[in-house]
């Protein structure tokens, strides 16, 4: 075991030299699955530590101050004086940071940036505060995938990773700091840039190509190199299971090109940027025997097994199932035949919290072990949590019950105290004296196709605004459900209607199909910024879809529920729907479709917070 140090908040012992020799790659990852053992071993001696640090180091914060914590750094003045926060509840702070005020009002040390995350009440994005050492803490828990990974797989070094990669657009907040998601802003700083070469995460897509902030060329060129390091490739990813599809749907559009371009050995004068340019000009060669490959390939129009088909040495697909990802799961079989999926990280904006020890377990069975070093956590029990609950009902990291289910909780190095993220856990069981914990679901959300997250107030405000173009029409929503359709890809959201119509006719009079299609477009408008520049910017949610349903539709609904044993006195709409016997019955009843015809608005530069 390694002798305890600052390792257990900083990892600062477990850098890796610049390009290490083969022969001490054994030697790291036996110590980094030592220092995982050590962590993992002494869970509630490492929390302690790390709450101790973060409010010796955030002492004179304004936050803590009027906690009237008075500079103490043990948990049970803690816990007596800091209370559990919302993102609402830190708002008026976060944005005295935002617009320019550099006193230590939530961190002792200065925030360096803001990472983005969806949902608040507003529709807008959230504004996380990060801080300059936040990377190393991230880059550790990155440095510890491979090691765990390779206990499962081997031979990792001796091929390449296709991994898709991507950077979003950013803005400034009016003080100057940069506002990104948590992949953009590590993506770009100089720990991925100029990250010594690891023969365990060599990718075929130069950095140039993640790095182009032109969803199309960069996505093109990431493809052109997998493409031309096809037999190179054993493990095929992105950070989203919808970003992986996305990608083969993408192949499915445009194999065409490039096959031509693989055969002349010359990219497409679409991708324009120069970088990216000069960056593929070092991997793409004239090979007709590729290119004839692909087009026989993608020309059969059957798609099952296209992965191994065309990167025929891959071992596994490496993205994230869990959560709303998990509906994804029968499409990424259909396309890889059956190749295993690996969940690695538990990660957000606000933090980054563990891993799957168990990296090839079925996706049903990811759990992962939060690693006690990230930050200090708490966890609500989801009883409590449903009556609103109270930082006095909070348990600690080393006390959770196997089975039980829990709200997480957080206090980061960065500020936050306390600070309820939102995600609903499920204890699975332990590793030595950490816990495992299954994702259960983001707290209040209906519908994700992606990164977007759309809960039921926003939904709800959403047709409430598209439904007052029916009013000229003499109709109204009487009642509505929803799904994530994933199906097509990109996903897209699909909303039922069914409305009561007034008129001289039985029936009512039909609403006209470009009010629909109106209606659609409404909707997404009411969506939050996430959700829209998924669709604008990124491409990964399609169109929204109203299906009408033919009156008496939702009564049809409540009696099946009720025959499933449903309560008449307690049934309430379900505002979305997942069972495939309900969806069935909707889709049964619809009377038209519509889409939205045009893209919602959005800029990159529109204010985020």
């Amino acid at each position: 075991m390694a002798v305890m140090t600052d390792v257990s908040t900083t990892g600062a012992a477990l850098r890796s030299p610049a390009s290490p020799p083969a022969v001490a790659v054994k030697e790291l990852d036996a110590e980094k699955l030592r220092f995982i053992e050590e962590m993992t071993s002494n869970v509630d001696a490492v929390q302690e530590r790390v709450l101790a640090e973060i409010l010796g180091r955030n002492a004179e914060t304004e936050y803590l101050a009027k906690c009237g914590l008075a500079g103490a750094t043990d948990r049970s003045t803690f816990r007596a004086r800091v209370p559990m926060a919302t993102y609402e509840d830190l708002q008026p702070y976060i944005r005295r940071i935002a617009d320019g005020d550099r006193s230590p009002i939530l961190s002792g040390h200065p925030v360096s940036e803001f990472l983005t995350s969806s949902g608040t009440s507003a529709g807008e994005r959230k504004l996380m505060p990060t801080i300059e050492d936040e990377l190393d803490r991230r880059q550790l828990l990155y440095s510890l995938q491979m090691p765990v990974m390779n206990l499962y797989v081997s031979g990792l070094d001796k091929g390449k990773a296709l991994h898709f990669l991507f950077v979003k657009s950013e803005t400034r907040t009016p003080g100057g700091l940069p506002a990104r998601p948590v992949l953009t802003s590590y993506y770009k700083s100089d720990h991925f840039k100029n990250r010594p070469f690891d023969a365990y995460n060599n990718y075929t897509s130069p950095t140039a190509t993640i790095l182009c902030a032109d969803a199309f060329q960069s996505m093109y060129a990431q493809m052109v190199c997998g493409l031309c390091q096809r037999l190179d490739v054993l493990r095929v990813g992105a950070v989203f299971a919808s970003g992986l599809l996305r990608a083969i749907r993408f192949l499915q559009i445009n194999w065409e090109q490039l096959a031509a371009d693989i055969e002349a050995g010359v990219l497409t004068a679409r991708v324009t940027d120069l970088s990216v340019r000069e960056a593929v000009a070092g991997i793409l060669r004239p090979d007709p025997e590729l290119a004839e490959l692909i087009r026989a390939e993608c020309s059969k129009g059957d798609w099952t097994g296209i992965i191994t088909r065309i990167w025929p040495n891959t071992k596994y697909l490496d993205v994230i199932v869990t959560g709303a990802m998990a509906q994804y799961i029968p499409t990424l079989k259909y396309y890889s035949g059956g190749l295993p999926m690996a969940c690695t990280m538990y990660a957000s904006s606000e933090c980054y919290f563990g891993l799957n020890l168990r990296p090839m377990c079925d996706p049903s069975e990811v759990s992962y072990t939060i690693m006690p070093n990230m930050g200090y956590f708490e966890f609500l029990p989801v009883d409590a949590a449903a009556s609103g609950g109270d930082a006095s009902q909070l348990v600690d990291l080393a006390s959770v019950e196997a089975g039980r289910e829990y709200e997480l909780v957080i206090t980061t190095y960065a500020g936050l105290n306390r600070y309820r993220v939102g995600d609903v856990l499920r204890v699975t069981g332990f590793h030595n004296a950490a816990p495992e914990f299954r994702f259960v679901r983001r707290k209040n959300v209906l519908l994700s196709i992606e990164s977007d997250k759309t809960d039921e107030a926003e939904l709800q405000r959403a047709v409430e605004r598209a439904s007052a173009l029916l009013r000229p029409h003499g109709a109204a929503v009487v009642e509505y459900t929803s799904q994530a359709y994933t199906k097509s890809i990109p996903g897209h959201y699909v909303i039922y209607w069914e409305l009561l119509t007034q008129g001289p006719v039985a029936g009512g009079v039909a609403v006209d199909k470009d009010t629909l299609d109106s209606c659609c477009l409404e909707m997404e408008e009411a969506l939050n910024t996430v959700y829209r520049q998924s669709r604008v910017a990124d491409g990964s949610i399609g169109p929204l879809e109203i299906r009408v349903v033919r009156p008496g539709t939702f009564e049809e609904l409540m009696d099946y529920a009720i025959s499933r044993g449903a309560s008449i006195n307690q049934y309430k709409v379900p505002r979305c729907v997942t069972f495939p016997p309900i969806i069935e019955l909707l889709d049964s009843r619809v009377v038209s479709s519509h889409f939205s015809p045009a893209l919602p608005h959005w800029m990159p530069g529109q204010r985020s917070d």
